[in-house]
């Protein structure tokens, strides 16, 4: 089908409160620059404006952004309003094309947004709309993202708190995320009060809490250790800094069991096609969750961070977007490479626990980052190299519409 041509260019410069635009015709001409408040009426308005100029056929305009999403976005597409991304890094080189003396304000950016877009637009990324199951994932997956680093913040008080008067409690486990050491502090939150814990008090706790790996008599030999010698009032201030934290821990905990579920909920809803029209994008969720190493939130992860380079099987795109894909250096007879770091950084977590869990479970992929490593190559490099080969697995995999086998799997050359 042909495409539609394009008749005129639109840069956007995003705030937070007014946003600036920039319409240019196909020469280059420019037609309105104005700045417009962050709200439904003034968005609306602009949109407006935009398609009155060509009819109503949003097809025919270009609009280039540095923020690829938000209310801004989502009502260009609505209206069929073609919207095209580009790296803030991007824009400021192209900013150079057009002044050297690296003058900077948002009438100008707009300019240089839809000025570039109308000269390079392969260099943009067009934006579409996704799944609104996928963007909830997307959202969940960053909301457990962000409880995992609230958890690890809260406990590491915690963790400091126990060590300055009690340190012998944290011998039986760790304070971030084992809820039935919470419990025993809620019981004795002193070394006097822990000394004074009878077994079936202990034992209580552990039942309550499934805990098989420590026998009572054991938890209570621990807790009555000698204590630290500390200044007085120090046992009590420690005291009530842990009775502050163990609330607001214990809800995290329990926030990110239930982000869990959603997440996995998601999951298995977007794995049963709806109609044959869907069958293929959803049995790619089947497809990854097949992989060894690949478990809920590394899935969920990589569904809503890389939705669309797998929806296309880009394995190009993928392994950038993964920073699995080095980058080279070649200046003369001089060649390096480097570990690539403009790359989303969730991807990158994801990959390196998928790629780590995988080198347990999978013996082939075991034996791949061994010879990785024998080679000299250092453990983080050895990592990329698995997961470079893992996702190229994955996207052979996507295109046949096959689930994993370890059989079918030819052994890797180590690179």
């Amino acid at each position: 089908m042909e495409e539609t041509e394009i008749s005129f260019w639109v840069g956007i410069d995003w705030g937070s409160e007014t946003h600036q635009a920039c319409v240019l015709r196909g020469n280059r001409e420019v037609v309105e620059e104005r700045s417009f408040a962050h709200s439904g009426k003034a968005i609306a308005e602009f949109v407006a404006s935009l398609l009155e100029r060509v009819g109503g056929d949003g097809a025919r305009v270009a609009v280039g952004i540095e923020t690829p999403r938000g209310s801004i976005v989502e009502t260009l597409l609505d209206r069929g309003v073609r919207v095209f991304a580009v790296n803030p890094k991007q824009l400021d080189r192209f900013r150079d094309r057009h002044t050297v003396a690296g003058a900077k304000d948002d009438r100008r950016d707009a300019f240089v947004l839809a000025d570039s877009l109308r000269t390079d637009r392969p260099l943009f990324r067009e934006v579409r709309l996704g799944d609104p199951r996928v963007v909830e994932l997307r959202e969940l997956v960053r909301v457990h993202e962000d409880l995992v680093a609230e958890r690890v913040a809260l406990g590491n008080r915690l963790h400091a708190q126990l060590n300055r008067f009690y340190p012998q409690i944290l011998a039986l486990g760790s304070v971030h995320e084992e809820s039935w050491l919470w419990a025993l502090l809620q019981r004795a939150p002193t070394p006097a009060e822990g000394g004074r814990l009878s077994v079936a008090k202990i034992g209580s706790v552990l039942k309550a809490h499934s805990i098989r790996r420590w026998a009572p008599e054991k938890v209570r030999e621990i807790l009555r250790e000698p204590a630290l010698h500390v200044a007085p009032g120090v046992e009590q201030a420690a005291r009530a800094h842990i009775s502050k934290l163990l609330p607001r821990i214990r809800l995290v905990h329990e926030q990110l069991k239930d982000c869990a579920r959603e997440i996995e909920t998601i999951l298995d809803e977007l794995a049963e096609p709806e109609d044959d029209a869907e069958r293929r994008g959803h049995r790619d969720v089947t497809i990854l969750r097949s992989l060894p190493g690949v478990g809920i939130i590394v899935s969920a992860t990589m569904l809503a961070e890389a939705h669309e380079p797998l929806a296309t099987r880009d394995y190009t795109s993928l392994r950038a977007l993964c920073g699995a894909a080095p980058v080279t250096h070649q200046s003369g007879k001089r060649l390096s490479t480097s570990m690539r770091r403009a790359c989303n950084g969730r991807l990158r977590n994801a990959t390196y626990h998928f790629a780590m869990s995988s080198v347990q479970k999978d013996e082939r992929t075991k034996a791949h980052y061994a010879a990785l490593r024998a080679k000299g190559h250092s453990h983080g490099r050895a990592i990329r190299g698995v997961v470079d080969r893992l996702l190229q697995v994955l996207i052979a995999m996507l295109k046949q519409g096959t689930l994993f086998d370890a059989e079918k799997r030819r052994p890797a050359a180590a690179a």
